[in-house]
Formats: C-alpha cells, sequence, structure tokens
C-alpha cells in the first residue's frame, strides 16, 4: 500500500486564561478516519508563536502543576523586551522555546500510541488570543 498524508485543522477555544487543554480526543477521531487501520505517524502542530504541544497526565493536577511551573519560569511581568498585548505578554513568545509548537507520535493499527496516563495537550499561556488552530497530519 502507498503511504499517504492526511491533514486537518481544528479550532480550540482556549478563552482568556492560560490553559492546559486536551487534544487526544480530537486526534483520536482524526486518526480514525484518516488513518483507517494503518501504522503510521500523527504530526501534531500549532502555527502561533505563544502556544505549545506537551504529552503529560491530564485530570490529575498535573495541568495546573504546569501551568504554575511556567508561571515560575516565565513571569507576567515587565522583565521582557517584547511588550505588545497584556503585561508580561513576552514570556509567552518565550513559551515555544520550551514546549515546542508540534510533537509526532506513533500510530499503530489506526490507533495513536500514547502511554497509560499519556495525554496530547495544547498549551496556550497567552490570554490575548482566544482562538488556537491545530493541525493534525497522518503520515501512513
Amino acid at each position: 500500500m502507498a503511504d499517504t498524508f492526511t491533514t486537518h485543522v481544528i479550532e480550540v477555544e482556549t478563552g482568556s486564561t492560560e490553559t492546559v487543554h486536551d487534544l487526544t480526543s480530537a486526534c483520536t477521531a482524526f486518526l480514525r478516519d484518516a488513518a483507517r487501520g494503518r501504522d503510521g505517524l500523527l504530526n501534531v502542530f500549532v502555527p502561533h508563536a505563544t502556544a505549545g504541544i506537551a504529552v503529560i497526565e491530564t485530570g490529575a493536577g498535573s495541568d495546573d502543576d504546569l501551568l504554575a511551573s511556567l508561571r515560575d519560569l516565565l513571569p507576567a511581568d515587565d522583565r521582557w523586551q517584547h511588550r505588545h498585548g497584556s503585561r508580561g505578554h513576552g514570556r509567552d513568545h518565550v513559551l515555544p522555546a520550551l514546549i515546542p509548537p508540534h510533537a509526532t507520535f506513533p500510530v499503530i493499527g489506526g490507533s495513536l500510541e500514547l502511554g497509560t496516563w499519556q495525554s496530547v495537550v495544547l498549551v496556550d499561556t497567552n490570554r490575548d488570543n482566544h482562538r488556537r488552530e491545530v493541525r493534525l497530519s497522518f503520515l501512513g
């Protein structure tokens, strides 16, 4: 069977607060149609200068711990050279150096291969941008 490439863009409403948004179900739904039982790779990409893609356990406090750690590492204060937007917005532009805007995952038999407690998440600390696009691409 020839290699195939399929892509789809989803919109995520992140609101006006820092967020860790779980993308796992959207990835699984995309693969149901795109992979059709095949092996391959899923690439998740957010085309924004102030957001990233991570793998983390959700629902047990780790998502809040991640945001608290980012607040410690990248405080929303006036130290940043990049000064447009809300106070401390310059830190949002540093975020993708720590949490990259992409991740690639194995797909086996059409299923996303994650560890027991792993979830694919969008990490967004930018309170000025309330809507994000996320590109899901399958290469079989």
